[in-house]
């Protein structure tokens, strides 16, 4: 896994600290990896072709690139 450093408001960290603290999260880290990997599902679920979400589907190759983001 990669270290990343990064700049979040205050007011956020606290949200996340406060899921930590109640327990649905383990720690600040998990947290912040379980909403990078909606942020990319979310994303892949608006690129996908119109007959690929007619069929509520997405193909290999998009599940295949997006493997690394599912740890």
């Amino acid at each position: 896994m990669e270290r990343v450093t990064l700049r979040i408001p205050k007011q956020q960290i606290e949200e996340v600290e406060r899921m930590v603290e109640t327990g649905e999260y383990p720690n600040r880290s998990e947290a912040i990896r379980s909403a990078v990997r909606d942020m990319l599902a979310d994303h892949d679920t608006e690129q996908r072709r119109p007959s690929e979400k007619r069929q509520g589907r997405e193909s290999n190759q998009r599940r295949k690139d997006r493997s690394w983001a599912r740890v």
